[in-house]
């Protein structure tokens, strides 16, 4: 279905909500003075895929907010992942800036480089290197994920999300999904968009169940 005016919308409906959704978890950590059953390696693997999404989102030219999301994601990926060090670990707000910082350093560092590189290789009319940046993106937030599930089994429960960002972050997935059918064309990409986020959305209803 074409329809360029309705995947751009709920494309980028479904860019705010993933740019938001852990705000809510950043809050409720901040309430409990806890992070008791919140992943930090989920966090740090979900920060990292921001940097190759960033890089594919800017090469490939996709609008501002698409260009955007995959920063904040990293940015409030990092916020929950330093959080869990300093409830949980007792780190000193000292300590854990003197950590976040150079890892924010870093990572903007690798992306720069990056998305001079994939415009390089754009330049040049090869496409592999724009499809791995997508790839490993998928991978590390995919491999951030299951850290959950794992938890999940290993407690036989769901500690430490906010329902509110499960709750967001679905429909980020429910939004981005949808724009699917009102795209012009799919290419590879886009056609494993639906099953990565429907995997997605098997973990946010398993993350519902009592």
């Amino acid at each position: 279905m074409d329809v360029p005016a309705a995947a751009n919308v709920l494309g980028t409906m479904g860019a705010v909500c993933w740019s938001i959704q852990l705000i809510p978890q950043i809050v409720i950590n901040y309430r409990r003075h806890n992070t008791t059953g919140l992943q930090p390696t989920m966090m740090m693997l979900w920060a990292w895929a921001g940097v190759p999404l960033g890089v594919y989102n800017i090469a490939e030219k996709f609008n501002i907010a698409l260009r955007i999301q995959p920063q904040v994601l990293t940015l409030l990926s990092l916020v929950t992942w330093i959080q869990c060090y300093y409830y949980e670990r007792k780190w000193s707000g000292l300590r854990c800036l003197v950590m976040v910082v150079p890892v924010i350093c870093i990572m903007s560092a690798i992306q720069a480089g990056l998305i001079i590189a994939v415009g390089h290789a754009k330049e040049k009319e090869m496409r592999w290197p724009s499809i791995l940046m997508a790839a490993a993106s998928a991978t590390l937030l995919a491999a951030g994920v299951l850290r959950h599930y794992v938890d999940v089994y290993l407690y036989r429960t769901v500690r430490g999300i906010s329902f509110i960002f499960v709750g967001i972050d679905a429909l980020g997935d429910v939004f981005s999904l949808v724009s699917v059918i009102f795209q012009p064309r799919l290419d590879i990409l886009v056609q494993n968009e639906p099953e990565a986020s429907a995997n997605h959305l098997r973990l946010e209803a398993t993350c519902l169940l009592p």
